[in-house]
């Protein structure tokens, strides 16, 4: 075979091959940790801006930090939200809540009692806090680490976790992945398994809210790693085009997964800065600073109430344990980022600051840890009474043909009439332990 003839030569000049860039991750497994090339800068000096300002005046707030809480455990500048302690103290109890919900989870899945959990230790203030700042009937459109909200919401914690045993008790009666929970009457859209779609469904459901002359907006959250998803980007052109009152919350957590903040773009420029090119108002914020998280929400949702606009907000933060139960970072990460990360534990953060304040004490911090895992285990215990996994305790079979249609069309009801014939004939007596109508 003839050799191919060089490109280059045949164009007659001496310009250098090109080559390929491939992001690659600072640190890897058993690597030493150093984040002082990351600039976190000072709580407060970002100013804060009108919240009807245009959104070409913001330039510099997509790429500094929006800070509030400082190393002396005090809250700094005029992103400074000025809560009372007893809110800061609900903040800081559905925090915990969320931790110790996690810890429950988590463990329920090694012992087998449900297929999949995902934890979101170390941003319970991107979810928490943040929908602190909206009106408990604002519509939210979640990823799959938002379960903060549904607690500070005051979802029961016993349907989350029937959910997530797809037992009997589970409202959504198997259908959905463990975790993907949903409540109308929370005002809590449909959590997806595909990355991106909750992003144009906010911003539609906003454009609808505006189109009737509601005073409800949308937020939706989304990682960083799911911004490289068109929907992401048909959503910012849509919310931009039509001005809808909508706020997308990017949650740059450094991870997707096991690929690095970089391969969404995180080498080239923030997240926040993406807004800039739609004519999105952006904000990049302390994702574990809760004041700020809080601070950052409550003026992008004022700015949609008063029609200036939808805003872009990118919580910097760190996905402090594994991507889900799927999952082993100790094969793609350093074991130090956890505790080399320059921003800290958001829990932690403002436990301090109520002890700054003599507002709160180690003691009632422990006193609380306590009631939340007392609590949560009593919770999984009337749960694991519908069932777990595996063990027959679930909704009866026929319901997998329900609720679609109406009335069901011949071709289901035949397709159902098989299958109940199929199971009848090859289980008799009925499956072990099997539910009543099942």
């Amino acid at each position: 075979m003839a050799d191919r003839p060089d490109p280059q030569a045949q164009a007659g000049h001496n310009a250098p091959g090109l080559s390929l860039h491939v992001p690659e991750p600072k640190f890897r497994p058993g690597d030493a940790v150093d984040f002082s090339h990351v600039d976190v800068g000072e709580p407060g000096k970002q100013p804060r801006p009108d919240e009807t300002c245009a959104p070409e005046t913001m330039r510099d707030f997509a790429y500094g930090l929006v800070r509030v809480l400082g190393d002396d455990n005090r809250a700094h500048g005029p992103w400074d939200p000025k809560l009372d302690p007893e809110t800061l103290r609900t903040m800081l109890g559905h925090m915990a809540m969320t931790r110790a919900f996690d810890e429950r989870m988590f463990r329920g899945q090694r012992q087998g009692k449900t297929s999949f959990y995902m934890k979101c230790t170390g941003e319970e203030a991107t979810s928490v806090a943040a929908s602190m700042a909206l009106a408990s009937d604002d519509m939210v459109f979640p990823s799959y680490r938002q379960q903060g909200i549904l607690i500070q919401r005051g979802y029961p914690l016993i349907e989350m976790i029937n959910q997530i045993y797809s037992n009997r008790g589970d409202k959504l009666k198997g259908r959905q992945l463990p975790i993907m929970y949903s409540s109308r009457e929370h005002s809590f859209f449909t959590i997806s398994g595909n990355l991106a779609t909750q992003t144009p469904q906010a911003v539609g459901w906003a454009m609808a809210s505006a189109i009737k002359g509601d005073t409800r907006i949308a937020a939706t959250w989304v990682g960083e790693g799911s911004t490289a998803e068109g929907d992401f980007h048909s959503a910012c052109l849509f919310a931009t085009v039509y001005n809808a009152p909508v706020i997308l919350n990017v949650i740059n957590n450094q991870w997707a997964i096991s690929s690095f903040s970089g391969f969404a773009g995180a080498e080239r420029t923030t997240f926040a800065a993406r807004a800039l090119g739609y004519g999105l108002a952006g904000l990049r914020v302390d994702g574990n600073d809760p004041l700020a998280c809080y601070a950052a929400e409550q003026w992008a949702a004022n700015r949609a109430r008063a029609n200036a606009g939808p805003t872009l907000i990118e919580f910097f933060t760190y996905r402090a344990e594994g991507h889900s139960t799927s999952d082993d970072p100790s094969g793609y990460r350093s074991a130090q980022e956890r505790e080399e990360w320059p921003l800290g534990d958001p829990v932690m953060r403002l436990k301090n600051h109520l002890i700054e304040l003599g507002e709160w004490d180690e003691e009632r911090q422990e006193k609380m840890d306590l009631e939340a895992a007392e609590h949560v285990k009593k919770v999984t215990k009337e749960a694991e009474a519908n069932g777990i996994l595996g063990h027959g305790l679930h909704h009866p079979f026929r319901t997998m043909f329900e609720d679609v249609f109406e009335e069901l069309p011949w071709h289901l009801k035949e397709q159902a009439e098989q299958a109940i014939h199929e199971r009848e004939t090859k289980f008799p007596g009925g499956l072990p332990n099997e539910g009543k109508g099942a």
